[in-house]
């Protein structure tokens, strides 16, 4: 139990894949301008990490090691991660057709987001079992979300206040983003002590 949870936290924040492995960062940019549709991308991530992480899991260790067939694990992991992607744009098309609506094109683009293939790819080097590889799927999308979040919660925060003119829009949410990645540095700083 305790191992699980140091597993989530420390892919969450510790480990961050948006502020300190930079994967993600094209919705981490795109999406953030509107917490409502930062919190959605979060959560459609996540799904999708979560349901890729097992389902890439269990065919590579299930059907293509036992077939000698793990020269394939990259091109079906892609496979996978779509299929995901397409059930999630289904499910939010049907049941959420405004948060549909506002991820626009980010929300087809989580199948060729790097966080996701990068979480599916590290897993396989961690070694780590199934229920380790979901644990620390779910532990990198609450990161995703925690992080999309909180810098949807800035911009808009951003865009309202008195910003000198050069540093408007893009500039001053890429210092913003620096500032956060800069914080979250603190909690490997903190981990690194505690252990």
């Amino acid at each position: 139990m305790t191992d699980g949870l140091i597993l989530f936290f420390s892919a969450a924040i510790v480990n961050n894949f948006v502020l300190s492995r930079f994967l993600g960062i094209c919705p981490f940019i795109g999406v953030s301008n509107h917490l409502s549709a930062a919190l959605g991308m979060g959560g459609a991530t996540t799904f999708v990490l979560v349901l890729a992480a097992g389902s890439c899991y269990g065919v590579n260790h299930l059907i293509l090691a036992p077939l000698g067939l793990s020269s394939l694990d990259l091109i079906v992991d892609i496979l996978i991660i779509a299929v995901a992607v397409q059930l999630v744009e289904i499910f939010m098309a049907r049941f959420t057709y405004g948060l549909y609506q506002a991820l626009g094109i980010y929300l087809p683009l989580i199948t060729t987001n790097c966080i996701v293939l990068g979480l599916v790819l590290l897993n396989g080097t961690l070694e780590q079992n199934f229920a380790e590889s979901l644990i620390y799927a779910a532990g990198a999308g609450a990161g995703f979300t925690l992080v999309l979040t909180l810098f949807a919660a800035m911009r808009e925060r951003l865009a309202i206040s008195d910003v000198p003119a050069p540093f408007k829009g893009t500039p001053v949410a890429l210092i913003a983003a620096g500032l956060m990645s800069l914080a979250f540095m603190g909690f490997a700083g903190f981990a690194g002590s505690v252990a």
